[in-house]
């Protein structure tokens, strides 16, 4: 799928680029030298066009894309989604989501759509970017990523190369449907810091068993050698995959990087599920929709 539509943008592109060169030939011969065209644009266009705000800083409408913490997962109960706590478009009035701080209350009802899935990995952005474009939304959120560095070991997590090309991917598939639509990228949290906060509560470590993020958490309280260079392992990985979020988002004018905001903010027990230790409550479910709406309505980014 991948490569089908980068042939396909490079298809068009190809044919945009000599339409254009053609263009400029044209006005060349037209107008008898180095004169602009006719028709080409005035100074007026070209002046709102500078004067136009490359982002947004009250979007109409938000979609979002991700994983489990998007999904509200272990929020409201154990082993379970609870999009209604979603810091990204969720109705619970203790959350207060993003979508809901941006629109309203009403209007987020209505113009506020979640595509995240609980378990999902980079390698789903793509999809789910394509139902979050047909929305047309004004604003598109991104989190995603814990789920590629929590895998059964550090071998199996995903390759940086690889995270690369399908995050590009899907922000290939949002601009092929909605070149205009605003995209907010949040960091993959810290999950070292989540595991050193969590392992304290002996609850929480039961429920890890079940398999919850096993490169990170599992045997929670070995310390020795092979543990502690697994973990460290398991952190770089996210720091690397932090990295590639910011440099692509970074090549769009349209994308928005919260600059590791969620990566490095100390997550307290008290900000954690207490279903599992891992997940954001609906306080850590809050807080996040606070940073996301710090990020999308400052003027800079």
């Amino acid at each position: 799928m991948r490569n089908s539509r980068h042939r396909a943008r490079a298809v068009v592109a190809v044919a945009a680029a000599a339409l254009t060169g053609l263009a400029t030939l044209t006005a060349c011969d037209a107008s008898g030298g180095d004169e602009a065209a006719p028709n080409g644009p005035t100074a007026q266009d070209r002046a709102h066009r500078k004067a136009e705000p490359v982002w947004d800083t009250s979007p109409r409408s938000v979609a979002a894309v991700g994983d489990s913490i998007t999904r509200g997962f272990d929020t409201c109960s154990v082993l379970s989604d609870c999009p209604e706590a979603s810091w990204a478009t969720g109705s619970d009035s203790e959350v207060r989501s993003l979508a809901q701080r941006l629109l309203g209350k009403r209007r987020a009802a209505t113009h506020s759509w979640n595509h995240a899935k609980t378990g999902a990995r980079m390698a789903d952005l793509p999809g789910q970017m394509e139902h979050a474009a047909a929305h047309r939304p004004d604003l598109v959120t991104v989190m995603v990523g814990a789920n590629d560095a929590c895998r059964s070991s550090v071998d199996d997590m995903t390759p940086v190369s690889e995270f690369r090309a399908d995050f590009e991917d899907a922000l290939g598939t949002l601009r092929d449907e909605r070149p205009r639509a605003q995209v907010y990228v949040l960091s993959v949290p810290d999950l070292k810091r989540l595991w050193s906060e969590g392992r304290t509560n002996q609850l929480g470590k039961q429920v890890w068993k079940l398999g919850i993020c096993k490169s990170m958490l599992a045997d929670a309280d070995a310390m020795d050698a092979a543990a502690v260079a697994r973990r460290a392992a398991v952190r770089e990985r996210v720091v690397a995959y932090n990295a590639v979020l910011k440099e692509v988002c970074a090549k769009d004018l349209r994308c928005r990087y919260d600059g590791d905001a969620v990566f490095d903010f100390r997550f307290g027990t008290d900000l954690l599920s207490h279903w599992d230790w891992f997940h954001p409550s609906k306080k850590g479910q809050a807080r996040l929709a606070e940073m996301a709406y710090e990020g999308v309505t400052s003027r800079r980014p």
